[in-house]
């Protein structure tokens, strides 16, 4: 089982959804997240003050899958963020030592779905 991290642009959230439901993946956590990378923010004039933003709106996304599922999931993340242009997101896997349903009490990749 492996957890996949994405930051993605809050406008490629939509296309990424479409392009994880077209694999057949559906669960998935969605937050909404600020930070910078290569971009470093901007500088804007607000009620005549220079604001410099430097912490950028981002949409993180949280899916567990089992690991036939992982190469899937990834690609259709991709599909769906990338426009070629610099801050279309990362992307991180993690190793996911257990997952036990609440409800039913299973354990292990049965959990996952």
């Amino acid at each position: 089982m492996k957890k996949i991290t994405a930051y993605i642009q809050p406008e490629a959230l939509n296309p990424v959804k479409q392009a994880l439901y077209a694999k057949e993946i559906f669960k998935m956590s969605v937050t909404t997240a600020l930070g910078c990378g290569q971009q470093a923010g901007y500088t804007e004039q607000y009620r005549g003050a220079i604001v410099e933003v430097n912490l950028l709106k981002k949409t993180r996304l949280e899916i567990v899958v089992n690991d036939n599922f992982v190469k899937p999931c990834v690609d259709a993340i991709i599909e769906g963020a990338r426009t070629g242009n610099i801050g279309d997101g990362k992307i991180f896997i993690t190793p996911v030592e257990e997952c036990i349903r609440i409800r039913t009490g299973e354990k292990g990749p049965d959990a996952v779905g």
